[in-house]
């Protein structure tokens, strides 16, 4: 006898005990919360949240930002500041397609569904989790002690990591592919190759254009950093400011920045917006029709 949706729940309420977990699991949920608080705790002892130090430097945080890093200053440098901001997305953008275009044959490699050797499949997983284990500017400082200073440190920076993240989307938007279409093509009489462009881009090309989208955007941000370590960018003259306690000077060049990010996001945004949505609108039976297209030539 089956129960309705209603009548379990009346049964809940009138006899909550029956519904509830077995008491070795609720005590395993108990032990858990309090492990994890406790943890919380301590860390935060540990690190002298609880100190009266910290407490008077969070009290004087907001009067020192506002007298010191406010009004902004150095306007007539601005020329200065853009061209160095230009710089600086031109690095996160180099630097995010070349981390895509070597992360897009990998993908597949690391892909359970598309690489039957599963030794092929667990190295090139792995060879992705080593290269963004470290972070953008880890690898900066390697590649400005290998190349030298300048831009093309924080390029392979962020390329370098930006291969290990991708290979890691990309391969999982493959593996989460609906296979019929593959085998739809398949069953055509279709080449590898073929089963590729007709079976398999049309389901992932979106959430890769997406996630690719969504790394520049991010890589923005780091390659604001980079310069710190000497890798170029709006990050250099960002530090300079800041060693030479031109706070003033520092806060119009974060502005800029924030304003930067601002502008980055919504126009990726409304670029991923629109591509999602060509995809979706596009009829199934192009694919099919493009595929015999091909097939009779």
């Amino acid at each position: 006898m089956s129960l309705a949706g209603g009548e379990i729940e009346a049964l809940r309420a009138r006899a909550p005990e029956a519904f509830a977990p077995p008491g070795r699991e609720r005590l395993r949920r108990y032990l858990v919360r309090v492990a994890v608080a406790a943890l919380t705790v301590y860390c935060l002892y540990r690190f002298d949240f609880f100190s009266w130090s910290f407490v008077d430097g969070m009290s004087k945080l907001g009067a020192v930002v506002i007298s010191q890093l406010f009004p902004p200053s150095g306007f007539e440098l601005m020329p200065q500041f853009l061209a160095s901001m230009g710089e600086t997305i031109a690095m996160a953008f180099l630097g995010t397609v070349l981390g895509a275009v070597v992360a897009f044959p990998l993908a597949f490699l690391a892909s359970k569904n598309m690489m039957p050797a599963r030794p092929v499949q667990f190295g090139t997983r792995r060879l992705a989790d080593l290269l963004r284990a470290f972070d953008y500017l880890i690898w900066a400082l390697i590649f400005v002690r290998a190349i030298g200073l300048g831009p093309m440190a924080g390029i392979m920076a962020i390329a370098i990591v930006e291969v290990g993240t991708f290979v890691k989307l990309y391969s999982e938007a493959i593996e989460n592919l609906d296979r019929k279409q593959m085998d739809g093509v398949r069953a055509a009489g279709a080449n590898w190759p073929q089963i590729i462009r007709f079976g398999v881009l049309p389901q992932v090309l979106p959430m890769m254009v997406s996630n690719t989208l969504y790394m520049f955007e991010h890589n923005v941000r780091s390659a604001s950093i980079l310069g710190i370590v000497g890798a170029g960018g709006i990050g250099f003259l960002l530090a300079d400011r800041l060693r030479a306690y031109e706070l003033q000077e520092a806060c119009t060049i974060i502005i800029l920045v924030i304003l930067t990010v601002y502008a980055i996001d919504y126009l990726s945004k409304r670029l991923r917006e629109r591509i999602i949505g060509a995809e979706r609108s596009a009829p199934a039976a192009d694919d099919h029709s493009q595929f015999e297209d091909v097939k009779a030539r």
